[in-house]
């Protein structure tokens, strides 16, 4: 039964996997470069919690370094991480953004030189741990508004030329996306154009999967295939005539350092992180069409709306009848040649599975966790003075196994699970002896 169970889960997870703008996404490897921080709590004690650098695995290679921006909600272990705008995060709505972007600019790991470091923010000797923390610490200073020292001395007076010193610039682009997201149109036309957005030299352009057999080619606006693409290349699927009624996707791929400052927001609800270094990295971005000989050819598309506390769902009609729709069970249309954005409210920290069902059939689905602001009140943590062994439920800025390179605690497990079980197995056997008794007792009344 649990191995079938897991199949299941398994082969489910792909049909689940939230909505994803481009550029990429990875897996978080745990905190691996931190030293101790203090955090103050207004009528509460003092909490001593780990900072500095995490690591995470790109998802068809590379590997990135971060920084915790939302330091009271949880760390999950190897929780997938998705590239996203910062208006998809606590960053749209803070208007220190731009300077935690400066620290991370102008602090390790970007100046990996210590000693110059040093001497920039007028501190004694910085080794990487406590560089880390300093960094760490300025940047929630600005993220969460918490007030927090570094316990290392020259780690605080980082923190305090960091925080001091920060001016405000811009977010960073994309490493890839697409727009838009989905196209449509009549059988026989080029649909799109979807245009290409990159800081990478080059992108490889990998046509639909039946592209031999249906006949759809991914062109320029002449009508050439195009098999490689640049910043502002503008793509179409060219639908042949007499093609019958369907839909396709194509998908943009490179390999690029990915901008310091991207956000990155969890696929759960681990808590978001900010881009402090990159390796090459595979980044990727999918859009698609549709496309028919007449009547509602729609294109519908998604993303997070933090500014509304929802999820916009826009859809275009580039057929030549009303497309008329459901979005969740309420009624919606578009006229042909129209398009319409609704907004779909959905509270802070839910997850999300919006379903968009037409006639003939249509339906698509998008999925994902509303995340857009910071918590107010810390979780509690475990000293970072003893940091556990075991998984720990929630950390500010992670659990750790005390040394580098450890991983993240698992949400949801605690240290407290052997004194658990070892209660549980004590309840069990009282229970067992309780019921030998009464029916001892039962049977000697029956006797008498």
């Amino acid at each position: 039964m649990a191995m079938g169970t897991m199949a299941g889960a398994g082969a489910a997870s792909a049909d689940d996997a939230p909505q994803h703008q481009g550029g990429a996404s990875a897996t978080l490897d745990g905190l691996t470069t931190f030293d101790n921080a203090v955090l103050h709590v207004k009528n509460g004690a003092d909490q001593t919690v780990p900072a500095g650098l995490f690591e995470m695995t790109v998802d068809g290679g590379g590997k990135l370094k971060t920084y915790c921006i939302d330091i009271h909600n949880h760390t999950q272990s190897k929780a997938k991480y998705l590239e996203t705008p910062w208006d998809q995060t606590s960053l749209g709505t803070n208007k220190n953004a731009g300077k935690i972007r400066w620290i991370l600019q102008h602090s390790y790991p970007q100046v990996d030189d210590l000693s110059s470091l040093a001497s920039s923010a007028g501190t004694g000797p910085l080794t990487e741990k406590t560089a880390a923390a300093g960094t760490q610490v300025a940047i929630w200073r600005y993220s969460d508004g918490v007030d927090i020292d570094a316990k290392d001395g020259q780690a605080e007076k980082l923190a305090d030329w960091l925080e001091k010193s920060a001016q405000d610039v811009s977010e960073p682009k994309a490493s890839l996306t697409l727009s838009p997201a989905a196209v449509s149109g009549k059988v026989g036309e080029k649909l799109g154009p979807v245009t290409v957005n990159t800081d990478a030299a080059s992108v490889a352009v990998t046509p639909p999967a039946d592209s031999a057999t249906s006949g759809v080619k991914i062109t320029d606006k002449d009508g050439k295939p195009v098999t490689t693409a640049s910043n502002g290349t503008q793509l179409y699927f060219d639908v042949p005539a007499g093609a019958p009624e369907g839909s396709a996707s194509l998908t943009v791929q490179a390999t690029t350092s990915v901008s310091v400052g991207r956000a990155f927001a969890s696929a759960s609800k681990s808590q978001t992180q900010i881009l402090a270094g990159s390796s090459d990295s595979t980044v990727t971005a999918t859009a698609t069409a549709n496309w028919a000989k007449q009547g509602a050819i729609p294109a519908v598309s998604a993303a997070k709306d933090c500014a509304k506390g929802g999820v916009d769902v826009t859809v275009a009609n580039k057929g030549d009848e009303t497309f008329n729709f459901e979005i969740s069970g309420a009624k919606h249309t578009v006229a042909a040649g129209a398009s319409e954005t609704i907004t779909v409210p959905v509270g802070e920290d839910e997850a999300y599975d919006i379903a968009v069902t037409g006639p003939n059939g249509f339906s698509q689905s998008f999925k994902g966790v509303l995340d857009c602001k910071t918590a107010s009140a810390p979780a509690p943590t475990p000293s970072a003075d003893q940091p556990s062994s075991q998984p720990s439920a929630a950390s500010a800025g992670g659990t750790t196994s005390g040394t580098t390179g450890g991983d993240l605690a698992e949400t949801g497990s605690s240290s407290a699970t052997p004194m658990i079980a070892g209660i549980a197995i004590v309840l069990v056997v009282l229970g067992g002896g309780a019921v030998f008794f009464l029916r001892r007792k039962n049977s000697g009344a029956t006797a008498e």
